[in-house]
Parts: C-alpha cells; sequence; structure tokens
C-alpha cells in the first residue's frame, strides 16, 4: 500500500524547491479572479524539470492505479491544456491509452471536442488535471467524456487547493473520487519543519488557508 503522507510531504518539497509554489505576504499574488492571495501555485512550470517530473509521475501512477485495481483504467484524458502533459507522462508509466478534452470542439476538420480514440462505449476514463481549487472546472470534461459514453469515476491532479468545501462538494455532485500527490498543508507543514520561511511569513499564510475569504477582506482593507 503506498503511503499517501509520504507522497504528499516529497510532492510539496519538491514544489518549493522548484519554486512552483511560492509564498509573498507584502506583495500578495493577484489571482485569475481579481483576489489577493499570499500564495500562488504554478504546476506548469513542474514539466521543465526532469528528475523531480519523473518522482511526481511515478508517485501519481503508483496512487492511480491502487485506487482504481478493483475497476481499472482504460485511458487517461488530460484536460486542455494544463492536464495534457501529466496525463501523457502517467499514461506511459501506466502503459494504457490517452486522449485530451478541449473546453470546446474545433472550429473544423472533425470539430472534435476529445481528440485521440475511445471508440467503444463504457471504457473506464480518468481525467488528469494539474490542479484544484474549489473543482468547478471540472464538470465540463467529465461531462463531455460522459456524453461521449466514457465511465468517468476518478479524476487526478499533482495539487489539490484543499482549503474550499465547495471542491469536496462538487466532487460529491460530479460522483467523481479526487486522488491528489499534495495540498496546501503539506506544502504549509514542510515549509516549517525545513525552515523555507521565516515565521512571520507561515503565519501570514497559515491564517489565509484557514479563513481565504476573511484574509482577502482583511487585506482589502488594509490597502
Amino acid at each position: 500500500m503506498i503511503d499517501k503522507d509520504a507522497i504528499a510531504t516529497r510532492a510539496a518539497k519538491i514544489l518549493l524547491d522548484t519554486k512552483s509554489v511560492l509564498f509573498n505576504t507584502e506583495e500578495p499574488f493577484t489571482l485569475t479572479s481579481g483576489k489577493k492571495s499570499p500564495v500562488y501555485i504554478d504546476c506548469r512550470r513542474l514539466i521543465s524539470f526532469p528528475a523531480e517530473r519523473t518522482q511526481l509521475m511515478d508517485d501519481a501512477a503508483a496512487m492511480l492505479k491502487e485506487a482504481t485495481k478493483d475497476k481499472p483504467l482504460d485511458l487517461l484524458a488530460g484536460g486542455e491544456t494544463a492536464g495534457i502533459p501529466y496525463a501523457a507522462f502517467i499514461s506511459e508509466r501506466m502503459d494504457i491509452p490517452m486522449l485530451y478534452v478541449r473546453k470546446k470542439p474545433k472550429g473544423f476538420g472533425r470539430l472534435a471536442q476529445i481528440e485521440g480514440c475511445m471508440d467503444e462505449n463504457g471504457k473506464n476514463v480518468a481525467l488528469i488535471e494539474d490542479l484544484q481549487t474549489d473543482g468547478g472546472s471540472k464538470k465540463l470534461f467529465v461531462d463531455v467524456l460522459r456524453e461521449a459514453g466514457a465511465n468517468v469515476e476518478h479524476a487526478f491532479v499533482v495539487f489539490h487547493y484543499g482549503i474550499f468545501k465547495a471542491s469536496d462538494d462538487n466532487m460529491k455532485d460530479l460522483g467523481i473520487t479526487l486522488h491528489s500527490l499534495t495540498d496546501w498543508w503539506a506544502v504549509l507543514k514542510t515549509a516549517e519543519d525545513m525552515s523555507y520561511f521565516d515565521e512571520s511569513v507561515l503565519g501570514e499564510v497559515k491564517q489565509f488557508l484557514q479563513d481565504p475569504t476573511g484574509w482577502q477582506a482583511q487585506y482589502s482593507e488594509a490597502v
């Protein structure tokens, strides 16, 4: 049986060492939503670190194999765009075919939204993406795969925020079991244990992770 805690710690250290996760409490990052955050994750950066990437993808394959041993996967589907390389890396290790799913059909040729070959209904397919915040974006990809006849019960991400209740609710509503290598709590613990940042920074980050909405409101008032 795999050791998920060891995997989470190992992945957290890799993310910190490759600067794929960053802490900055003095000049917080601006998220896509326009809101501020003292933490930032960039899983796309990981593809440029082959040794570290190899470790992460070995762990990912082992995790998925164990989770689906009673109902093995037939295909992996990467979500456009960040999920595509991870689906390729993991499918190579698991020796199973891969697909990728577009956010919308391409406007020419076959007008395909799913690229690759899934020529039978009922295939067991896992969705692969780089990260998950609240899980809302997963529905589009899962719906497309299911409409094409796939049986989708599992999703995998390198990084799960792990701080939003909506994430669990959305996965439950979709009937999906989410698997991830690590989350913000493991990153914070690793950063504390290995003294990556000083205590004031870690304390501020902890406040954000415990109450993101409250932290953002307090930051907005302060500026």
